[in-house]
């Protein structure tokens, strides 16, 4: 099971609209592995096109393997991030199939991937340097949006952010919103965290006044709801390959 499998418990086309932009958000930052028509020539490739009956898609997976089982055999491809290959066919208006077969199977239209595309555009909305009027526990509908996937883009950061946490704020100007606190962010890596975090929250249901995003070295607000940050997990050993197995999808 890979992080897309494990966000595609049902379905993705019977997902409800947040698992489903959840799942769209983790294929941007997943690897994947997209079939060619040929071996790449010098810094240029050429995605496989398929023609179906929803119009022409490329096709890629998360794994290698995956890719070379659906095609039946050893296949030219090209590694790259989710968000360069959704860029590139949704500037092309085409589709994109991804894991057929699998528990995450996907087959996204050019319309989805222009709104992913600009989805992936979100800037960050940073807390005003001038401290709020009043601090106050995040909303139960908030906590309930926001909690869960929060923690998970947190799990791709460990080592990078010491504590997060979530509250409510009130500003001079009467303005109510909520702000995400990251603690023991290095200076070099904040505009990069705030950015990916901006990211996520564009896939997440909207919430009243937005949500700010702010960085301290300092203890959290009583009032915040921390958030869990999972500890790092072992590296698993990586199984010896067989000798006698088919080749791994390069020609």
């Amino acid at each position: 099971m890979t992080p897309l499998d494990l966000l595609c418990e049902t379905p993705f086309h019977d997902a409800d609209a947040p698992t489903r932009a959840l799942a769209l958000s983790r294929l941007a930052d997943t690897e994947l592995f997209a079939a060619l028509t040929q071996e790449p020539a010098d810094d240029r490739a050429e995605l496989q096109i398929y023609e179906l009956p929803e119009g022409p898609v490329a096709l890629a997976c998360d794994l290698e393997e995956r890719l070379a089982g659906f095609v039946g055999g050893p296949v030219a491809y090209v590694a790259l991030p989710g968000r360069l290959l959704v860029a590139a066919l949704a500037a092309e208006g085409r589709g994109l199939l991804v894991n057929p077969g699998q528990p995450s199977q996907m087959l996204l239209e050019p319309g989805v991937l222009q709104w992913l595309t600009g989805a992936l555009e979100a800037r960050p909305n940073l807390a005003p340097d001038a401290a709020s009027a009043d601090l106050r526990p995040p909303e139960p509908a908030t906590v309930a949006d926001l909690a869960g996937p929060l923690s998970l883009r947190l799990g791709d950061m460990v080592g990078l952010v010491a504590r997060a946490a979530l509250f409510g704020s009130v500003w001079a100007d009467g303005r109510r919103n909520h702000t995400l606190l990251l603690l023991g962010v290095a200076e070099t890596h904040r505009e990069a965290l705030a950015k990916a975090f901006a990211e996520l929250l564009a896939f997440l249901p909207e919430q009243p006044g937005g949500v700010d995003i702010a960085f301290a070295d300092s203890a959290l607000p009583p009032v915040a709801l921390v958030l869990d940050i999972p500890e790092p997990q072992a590296e698993a050993v990586a199984p010896q390959r067989d000798p006698k197995a088919p080749p791994r999808l390069r020609w």
